[in-house]
């Protein structure tokens, strides 16, 4: 079973996620982008979803260290952001995401998403 390292402030929105991955992938989750990175190299993912706006560090930021990682920056990381505009997109895919879906969540989009950067 895939692991699927969930990285979300919202509580609602956590939930939300975890009904629709629960029954195909296992889930670890963290509330802020320096847990992220914790969990990152304690878990070893296959996929991370990121949130951009985390307190202490941001999802930008934990991205960008992510991928600086050698041990970490293989892991594909789709961002799920409320922050919609094209800029937000691009500086999201400079900071090493490599995917970008807008909050609400599409369900087809996040399904799909997800199975591409599986190889599914």
């Amino acid at each position: 079973m895939t692991k699927i390292l969930i990285v979300e402030d919202i509580a609602l929105n956590r939930d939300l996620l975890a009904q629709l991955l629960e029954d195909d992938h296992r889930l670890v989750f963290a509330e802020d982008g320096a847990v992220a990175l914790e969990r990152a190299a304690e878990e070893r993912p296959d996929l991370i979803l990121m949130d951009l706006s985390l307190p202490r560090m941001d999802g930008w930021e934990a991205t960008r260290r992510l991928k600086a990682n050698p041990g970490l920056a293989h892991i594909p990381v789709i961002v799920l952001s409320a922050h919609a505009m094209s800029s937000d997109e691009e500086r999201a895919r400079a900071s090493g995401c490599d995917d970008f879906l807008t909050k609400p969540i599409d369900e087809a989009l996040l399904f799909d998403a997800i199975a591409r950067h599986l190889g599914r």
